[in-house]
């Protein structure tokens, strides 16, 4: 499957699963809003989220992956599934235990990551008693789908990226089921969703258990042994749990400040930052999850020109959907966030102050997905200590920044922290790639670059110009209507930057079919 058919196969299944969140984010919405209810919700939906990105789908993937397919390529897939269960052997047992220790210290766990719901202890919203009991439910899923994990980080290194890519879409579907059916059962809309996260975790892993046996990669649980090759996978897992996660941990920092703000602060950054995460997901992971297991085994063959070809394909990529994306969503946030979220316990004043922070997170939106295009770079060649490195000066620069904007700008200063954090990663993982030799742009891309950005701004003209003098009537008319409105923002948005880009060749309908139809090439400069 060539790079940009795999990046087309994850980037269509995160789609359907970012749909299927949207909704499930509406429910929310409506029965929780911005509540202290909502709050303790999404501080247990971000601490296990959390550990997930930096040791299961994060530090653990990038580790194992080039791993398993230079052990393939070399030695066989015999070889590379005994290495997988010795892998698995370990993984069990670790994840278990540290669950588990968790779990004794929840309210230690949630007063770290959560201070300012230590500070209100006792009140009668009891941000703090909610957060530690949905945290306690919640923190198990870690278990599962770091186990999941691991058999989606083989199906990808085989090409099977389908599988892997579709388990958010369980997640989310068991979370829709779950919320209405669950809380006249279990203590309320808070309570239905933390179970759900659990019961989704264990279908996720099921799911891929269940895919990896069909394509020959079952796995035997070994006893716990800490063979050379699990030694190796652990030098690399350990730095690159801070380096594959520094825009999770910037979250959890942006987290920890929000919870000293008064009560909505932690809901408005979680509601913004999933219209956010709809472009670094569908763009940022496909494209990662395809990068990677692409350019590994390139490496591994001595490919290093078509490594670097495909690097800058990526980044080509990226760019063509991450700039109109951060455009759109800095030109309209509040129609967007309001159509979408406004009704039940989600008011208009929650809709406003949503929409700021959205503003302030798109401003780093090209930084989240460009840097999950050079990542790659970095664990393709078995190097998670640079990462490490670049992601303490990136958490440094949020916390700094975060701290001192919120006293004037509240949650939309952490979030505007946040975005110039994911800006400062990406430039310096460009940089010292570049520096070493490892990547330089081609003429392609820097052609193209400047063009998709005129595109983009042409989009923001016809976008502004809808939004103030054609729309306002439509957004205070009845919910059809204001669907309608949506609907005119995004096609004229999609259209506008289509025909600019296609007009100025920021992009060629042909190299489109091309490139799902074969293996990418380097193609002649525009």
């Amino acid at each position: 499957m060539s790079l940009f058919r795999a990046i087309a196969t994850v980037g269509g299944l995160t789609m359907v699963s970012r749909v299927a969140g949207f909704a499930r984010d509406l429910l929310i919405a409506r029965y929780l809003g911005t509540g202290p209810v909502a709050d303790a919700f999404f501080v247990a939906l971000r601490l296990p989220n959390f550990f997930r990105s930096l040791f299961a789908e994060g530090a653990f993937t990038v580790g194992f992956l080039p791993l398993f397919s230079r052990m393939e390529a070399n030695e066989g897939r015999a070889a590379a599934r005994t290495f997988a269960e010795q892998a698995l052997s370990v993984l069990l047992p670790a994840t278990f235990v540290f669950s588990l220790l968790a779990q004794l210290a929840m309210p230690a766990v949630v007063f770290a990551l959560a201070p300012g719901f230590a500070a209100e202890r006792g009140l009668a919203d009891g941000r703090f008693e909610l957060a530690v009991l949905l945290t306690t439910i919640t923190f198990p899923y870690l278990v599962f789908v770091s186990l999941a994990a691991l058999y989606g980080a083989m199906l990808n290194s085989v090409g099977r990226f389908a599988a892997m890519a579709a388990t958010p879409i369980l997640l989310n579907l068991v979370m829709i089921a779950g919320l209405p059916l669950m809380q006249a059962h279990v203590g309320g809309p808070g309570q239905a969703l933390a179970w759900s996260v659990l019961v989704g975790g264990i279908v996720q892993f099921l799911w891929l258990a269940w895919e990896a046996r069909r394509a020959g990669l079952g796995l035997t649980l070994r006893w716990p042994k800490l063979s050379p090759k699990v030694r190796e996978l652990f030098r690399l897992v350990v730095p690159a749990a801070i380096g594959a996660g520094a825009t999770q941990v910037n979250l959890i920092v942006g987290l920890m400040l929000a919870s000293l703000l008064p009560a909505g602060a932690v809901s408005f950054l979680f509601y913004a930052d999933r219209i956010n995460q709809l472009t670094v997901g569908v763009v940022g992971v496909a494209i990662a999850t395809a990068l990677l297991p692409t350019i590994s085994a390139q490496l591994a063959r001595g490919e290093v020109a078509a490594a670097v070809a495909n690097q800058n394909r990526a980044l080509e990529f990226g760019l063509l959907l991450a700039l109109p994306a951060a455009t759109a969503l800095i030109s309209v946030p509040f129609p967007i966030i309001s159509i979408l979220f406004q009704r039940g316990e989600f008011d208009a004043a929650s809709a406003r102050a949503t929409a700021d922070a959205l503003l302030a997170y798109s401003i780093g939106l090209p930084g989240y997905v460009l840097s999950r295009s050079l990542t790659p770079s970095f664990h393709a060649r078995q190097d998670t200590r640079t990462p490490v490195r670049i992601a303490f000066v990136t958490i440094a620069i949020n916390l700094g920044l975060g701290a001192a904007l919120m006293l004037s700008l509240q949650h939309v200063g952490l979030a505007l922290a946040t975005a110039i954090a994911a800006l400062v990663n990406t430039l310096l993982l460009g940089w010292l790639l570049h520096r070493r030799g490892h990547w330089h742009p081609d003429a392609r891309l820097k052609s193209r670059a400047w063009r998709i950005l005129v595109a983009a701004l042409a989009m923001a003209l016809v976008l502004h110009g809808l939004d103030r003098f054609v729309l306002p009537a439509w957004y205070a008319g009845p919910e059809p209507l204001r669907l309608a409105a949506l609907a005119v923002l995004v096609a004229a948005g999609l259209l506008t930057f289509l025909v600019a880009a296609v007009a100025i060749r920021a992009t060629r309908p042909a190299e489109w079919k091309a490139m799902l139809r074969k293996p990418p090439k380097t193609l002649p400069p525009a």
